[in-house]
């Protein structure tokens, strides 16, 4: 989208720079005009109001005068917190202040090597959310790209060429083909000029405009305004010249500006369970300092010993590597994700897009290819309908009747009809791309479809009328070799038959009867309902009494697979929405056509009458509205925040300027990578590098899967927190010795939080996890389904080392063998639980042994780990432990493996029991 004017000599000064004047004079005269205004004024008055000279245009002085009083044309970009700032506000998350909070109590307490792993957890923890943060926070900048380097701008009465910035309100500026505007201009000379304003209005094909007033009394949306050009918009065909109204933040990009800056970015539904289970460890940490401190106090204990082991127990109750497994996780995600051509630009839109559950989309260049394309050609002989293959620009298509394909011999008058188009047309295609009016373009490629070449080098064009909102038809008149002069016109099918008084067969003419208008008006009709945008062509010797040829559909054909992805994100409950500019009749054509909109059950709603809705009235009519119609960039942020109201998570997808405010608004914005808008690209939290739809079904199976993972890590690292919080509490209660000591703990803790417990969190992504319902923003990621895992397993762990503590100390006290084997017991049993933790609902057998390579190696690591600690000397006398029997290991890892068969056993009986309701289900 960004692009400059063609010319990009190096910045020059403006012609002069005079003494600033004391106070600017009459730039305080002029008043300000918006676009609507403009557009509803004569060019004299807008002159006027503007205190201008539509021949002269401003002085030199006088246009610093105003530039003084304005400002230069560019977007002003808020001063932004420095980057120290920045990393420190990373600290104020519940679940970091928490660890800081316990990293300073184990260094209190002594324990400086807990203290060293907390802290080292925070730091990479921050600093990585800190650089994804700081790499997105460039969605303002990106505005100033649409003013483009330079322009042509009539000064002291001559055309100069000076750098955009410098325009002021009341300068004259000229335009034609490839020029972007360079402000909001009310056009005041306007020579066959069509502007491509889709990524402003969301309009596919180019409007062309006029100077007339448009005064009916009535508020005209932008895509009406047809005598005023917008800010960042290409022209494509045509020249132009007009005064500018606006510049800057005062033009209708600045309006999109100015509500981007408003907007302040959400939090995910990941960082809302973060946050809620950072706040539930922290009252449970000290629910479990007061019950530990209470109980030895009523034992007789000392004050000091039963603080020291009650924040011991807190600080093992906190999982400080949560953070570091989520993030880790998140970021595997996004490698992942830019494989499959999605390119995520903040962390945790990577989970969030797994828990949408409404997805809003634009429909030009996002649904559709942004692409016209002649579709269907009707001709009056027989009353043959063709049938164009290949959607967009590609010229290796056909043309088919009844399904064969059809040739100049075969079919002469679709061949007189695609003549007529290709000299009645004045765009070019250069290297595979349009360079005019992409209607005109797409008749061309139609042309080269059916076999025929362009022909208009072969004839001398010697007269042209242009199309017009008036007489809504465009002429040429032209000359062959032999110097015979024919009449060609194309335009709106009643147009072009209130010209024509015959129609064309195979070889002649016949008399058109009101019969034949009213047979070609109703295929008209069943065209339009189709969506299609329809133009009529005829041709003749004389242009009193044109011959009609026939009508030719264009459409913006919907992208390849994005029919199958909104079919699965419906099956897995997402709502795909549709927000366009377009008409009703085309933004309804193609939501049928995609699956998204039935009319049965369905209702679309224009951009109109969301203005005159409360904020009731539109959440009422949500649950049934699948399209949004002629809607502006105010609406859609409307939309998505009326969603967001009803508690849904809202993605937002993407390509145009005018989706910017409502991506950023949104819970996810999903911009396209190739037609996006820079505007777009930098609002955005994931971008699709193909522009495919379907790309969006591979994020929110990777967001789902990536919730599932973290899931299963809460699983394994709680219900080990569990364990090794309840057998130190019990011993504690109980009177009996400390079953494992300080350097113990800190290994189990180590085992915890490292390589076994974060390579759950890149287990493969299972594909059943798609057909899951969105997880709901407001559900806590501890349920009730994984208390009761942690509980079962941290139940088996505690009383099975226990046994064991219990079965060693009973006959001859409690050795250093016995807490070794209490120690180990316990890590075994740690072992065989994060396998069973690698799914919740399958079996081991069903996923793989081999399927997750990092789990095995971190798994094997940690055993080779145990038994060094248990059979070498050196670390034998660190942690206190004594060789052990082979026959003991034995014994160990058959008593261990009980969490494991019992984990399998439910997760069997769960799918048994799936499978008896499914059955049960298909007989009712």
């Amino acid at each position: 989208f960004v692009g400059s004017l063609g010319r990009c000599e190096p910045a020059r000064p403006m012609q002069a720079t005079p003494s600033p004047a004391p106070e600017p004079t009459t730039a305080e005269k002029m008043r300000e005009v918006t676009s609507q205004q403009a557009a509803q004024m004569a060019v004299e008055d807008v002159v006027h109001a503007l205190t201008s000279n539509d021949k002269e245009g401003l002085s030199t002085t006088e246009a610093f005068r105003r530039i003084q009083l304005y400002g230069y044309n560019e977007f002003e970009v808020h001063d932004e917190e420095p980057l120290w700032r920045k990393y420190l506000d990373q600290f104020k998350e519940p679940l970091i202040l928490l660890l800081l909070a316990s990293a300073v109590i184990s260094v209190l307490l002594g324990q400086y090597d807990d203290a060293f792993s907390i802290t080292l957890a925070i730091v990479i923890v921050v600093t990585v959310a800190f650089v994804q943060e700081y790499r997105s926070e460039k969605s303002l900048e990106a505005l100033n790209k649409l003013v483009p380097p330079r322009c042509h701008c009539v000064r002291d009465g001559r055309v100069q060429d000076f750098l955009a910035r410098e325009l002021v309100p009341g300068d004259m500026v000229v335009f034609s083909v490839g020029d972007r505007i360079p402000a909001d201009v009310r056009l005041i000379e306007a020579v066959d000029l069509a502007i491509d304003e889709s990524s402003l209005t969301g309009e596919t094909v180019p409007p062309t405009k006029h100077t007339k007033i448009i005064n009916d009394g009535s508020e005209k949306q932008l895509a009406e305004r047809r005598n005023m050009a917008f800010l960042g918009t290409l022209v494509r065909a045509g020249r132009g010249r007009g005064i500018v109204t606006a510049t800057a933040d005062r033009t209708e990009f600045g309006i999109v500006f100015r509500m981007m800056e408003d907007v302040e970015d959400p939090k995910t539904p990941l960082q809302i369970s973060m946050d809620q289970l950072g706040k539930q460890l922290s009252v449970f940490s000290f629910g479990v300092i007061g019950v530990i401190v209470l109980v030895g106090l009523l034992q007789g204990r000392p004050l000091m010993g039963m603080f020291t082991i009650g924040v011991s127990l807190a600080v093992a109750a906190i999982p400080e590597g949560l953070p570091i497994v989520v993030t880790v996780t998140l970021a595997l995600g996004v490698m992942r994700m830019a494989k499959r051509n999605a390119i995520v630009r903040k962390l945790p839109a990577v989970e969030s897009l797994g828990s949408a559950t409404v997805i809003c989309s634009d429909k030009t260049g996002t649904l559709t290819e942004n692409a016209m394309t002649v579709t269907r050609v009707y001709v009056h002989d027989r009353g043959t309908m063709a049938t164009v293959t290949r959607a967009g620009y590609m010229e290796d298509g056909a043309v088919l009747v009844d399904g064969a394909v059809a040739t100049a011999a075969s079919q002469p008058a679709l061949a007189k009809l695609f003549l007529a188009s290709c000299l009645c047309n004045n765009a070019t295609i250069r290297d595979g791309s349009i360079v005019g009016q992409p209607t005109e373009g797409a008749l061309l490629i139609a042309l080269k479809k059916f076999g025929l070449p362009d022909v208009r080098d072969q004839h001398e064009r010697i007269m042209e009328q242009a199309f017009s909102s008036d007489h809504k038809f465009m002429m040429v008149a032209c000359r062959n070799a032999a110097g015979a002069v024919a009449y060609y016109m194309k335009g709106t099918p009643d147009a072009v038959l209130q010209n024509c008084r015959t129609y064309w067969t195979s070889d002649e003419a016949h008399p058109l009867t009101p019969t034949d208008v009213d047979a070609i008006q109703r295929v008209v009709r069943e065209m339009a309902v189709q969506g299609l945008r329809i133009l009529a062509v005829a041709h003749g010797s004389d242009r009193a009494g044109m011959t009609f040829l026939g009508v030719v559909g264009f459409m913006d054909p919907p992208r390849a697979g994005v029919s199958d992805a909104i079919s699965q994100l419906q099956q897995s409950g997402v709502i795909v929405t549709m927000i366009t500019g377009d008409m009703k009749e085309t933004a309804e054509s193609i939501g049928q056509e995609l699956g998204l909109f039935d009319p049965r059950h369905h209702q679309s709603v224009s951009g109109e009458a969301l203005d005159q809705m409360n904020p009731g009235d539109l959440a009422n009519i949500l649950p049934s509205v699948r399209i949004f119609y002629r809607t502006i960039p105010r609406h859609k942020q409307s939309i998505v925040l009326a969603y967001k109201k009803l508690g849904h998570v809202v993605a937002m997808t993407g390509d145009g300027v005018n989706d910017a405010p409502a991506l950023k608004q949104a819970d996810i914005g999903v911009s396209m990578g190739q037609s996006g808008t820079d505007v777009a690209k930098e609002a955005a939290d994931i971008i699709l590098v193909d522009d495919n739809f379907s790309t969006i079904m591979a994020a929110v199976e990777e967001g789902k899967g990536i919730a599932y993972n973290i899931r299963n890590f809460l699983r394994f690292q709680l219900s080990t927190s569990v364990a090794a919080l309840a057998l130190i509490s019990i011993s504690t209660v109980a009177g009996f010795p400390a079953p494992l000591n300080a350097m113990q703990i800190l290994w189990i803790n180590i085992l915890m939080d490292g390589p076994p417990a974060q390579s759950l969190g890149v287990e493969p992504v299972d594909p059943d996890v798609i057909k899951l319902p969105p997880r709901k923003a407001n559900t806590p990621i501890i349920n009730r389904a994984l208390i009761i895992n942690v509980l079962v397993a941290a139940s088996l762990i505690v009383f099975g080392t226990l046994y064991v503590f219990w079965r060693e100390g009973a006959s001859d006290g409690f050795t250093a063998r016995d807490t070794t084997m209490t120690f180990t017991t316990f890590v075994c049993f740690d072992m065989f639980n994060a396998l069973s933790c690698r799914s919740s609902s399958k079996s081991v057998l069903q996923i793989g042994l081999l399927s997750n390579v990092p789990f095995l190696w971190a798994v094997g690591l940690s055993l080779v780990g145990q038994l060094g600690v248990i059979y070498l000397p050196p670390l034998q006398k660190i942690f206190q432990t004594e060789a052990l029997y082979f026959s003991d290991l034995a014994f160990i890892l058959c008593l261990t493996s009980s969490i494991l068969i019992v984990d399998e056993i439910r997760k069997a009986m769960r799918s048994k029991a799936r499978r008896h309701g499914a059955k049960s289900a298909e007989l009712v």
